[in-house]
């Protein structure tokens, strides 16, 4: 039994008794056939062993606890991620088992990183009662912080407040991988699968299919999960595309904030302003200096207004601008609108651009000299891949 916290929780023993009920007399009214029956009957003894294990714990909203309980979509998101028996799964957010057990029967082992020690204990008492105990190895930790192992796939219905941040993780990261098939929410999963004109269209599409091929598989009603959550959620599956642009990641990722700053803005308008041109300038000198300065062997001191990325910085701008001189900022402009120009994209607009497109104009851009991250500054690589994580979503 643990303590009622002070914020308000469910209760959900009772509840998913009620559902699964409820769901089970919708299908044997609405499909005379022993085909449900035996479904029925194949999941009930799991059903009766997850509401047993989940008596007495309380699920928090605020940190994305809904458990899945249709058995039917369950078997559903396994199947379409064509799970075999040498796979090594990867699963985010197990809770108590209900996906993670599906997983176990198909693969060869699941990974399941899960920060809530109480499902973690859940987890291990489930999966020990059906046996499987020898196949499941659980990360207690936070997924954004952990350190995943080598996998295959990726199956799981991951909690939407870090979407973003742990797709950018999977799709960036070191570990190679076939599939991630995710259970996200449907606002989200329409941005993510948006293309080029569609109003949802934004950097999160741009940067994930540089690198990865998005698929839709079905939508999944709230009223699926316990506690039911206030919007419903969408099945997606990303691959890993096996070649990707060659392209600097940092550069791309700084290049794709600064165009979709202001996505339906064209790229005319957005450049010309005198922000971005004395963001752009600084970035150029600071590169150009810290070469020098890497030629001669001197160590580079950083400016004290900047990190390597062009953020939002008046101070330093407003200091950088008062050293520049006004022909420099102008001469420096007409070099960004002449690579517009040259290219045909001074009037067009981000959120209708292909990747192909924004690809051909960063090039345009770096063979003129502009770059839109900094390529000299040293990275700590203890820290990179959370550092490409949070350019990626920021």
């Amino acid at each position: 039994m643990f303590f009622k916290p002070k914020s308000t929780p469910t209760y959900i023993s009772g509840l998913i008794l009620f559902q699964n009920s409820r769901r089970n007399l919708r299908i044997i009214s609405s499909h005379c056939s022993g085909k449900y029956d035996e479904e029925i009957d194949r999941n009930q003894e799991i059903r009766n062993t997850n509401e047993n294990q989940q008596d007495h714990l309380y699920l928090y909203k605020s940190k994305g606890q809904h458990l899945l309980t249709n058995t039917r979509i369950l078997d559903a998101i396994v199947r379409r991620s064509n799970v075999t028996t040498t796979d090594t799964v990867l699963e985010i957010g197990p809770g108590t088992g209900n996906l993670t057990v599906k997983l176990l029967e198909a693969a060869e082992k699941v990974v399941a990183v899960e920060i809530d020690r109480r499902m973690v204990d859940v987890l291990h008492k489930r999966v020990a009662d059906i046996g499987l105990q020898d196949r499941l190895h659980v990360i207690c930790k936070d997924a954004m912080k952990a350190e995943f192992p080598q996998f295959d796939l990726v199956v799981a219905n991951i909690p939407y407040g870090i979407s973003s941040p742990l797709i950018a993780k999977l799709v960036y990261g070191g570990n190679p991988f076939r599939s991630a098939t995710l259970l996200l929410q449907k606002e989200f999963a329409r941005r993510l699968l948006a293309k080029p004109g569609d109003s949802e269209f934004n950097r999160l599409a741009v940067n994930v299919k540089l690198v990865a091929d998005v698929e839709f598989v079905m939508d999944v009603s709230k009223r699926e999960f316990l506690p039911c959550p206030k919007v419903d959620s969408s099945v997606v599956i990303i691959r890993p595309k096996n070649e990707i642009p060659n392209v600097n990641l940092n550069e791309w990722c700084a290049f794709t904030r600064t165009c979709f700053s202001k996505k339906n803005k064209t790229l005319g308008a957005t450049f010309k302003q005198k922000k971005k041109v004395i963001q752009l300038l600084k970035l150029a000198e600071t590169r150009s200096s810290k070469r020098e300065s890497a030629l001669i062997g001197h160590n580079y001191e950083f400016d004290e207004y900047y990190d390597g990325n062009i953020e939002e910085d008046n101070n330093g701008e407003d200091n950088f601008a008062s050293s520049c001189s006004d022909l420099e900022m102008n001469l420096f402009k007409d070099k960004i609108v002449g690579v517009l120009k040259k290219g045909g994209f001074e009037d067009k607009r981000p959120s209708k651009l292909s990747n192909e497109e924004l690809l051909h104009l960063l090039s345009l851009f770096n063979q003129a000299g502009i770059y839109f991250h900094d390529h000299v500054k040293p990275n700590d690589s203890n820290n990179a891949d959370d550092d490409f994580a949070a350019a990626y979503v920021s």
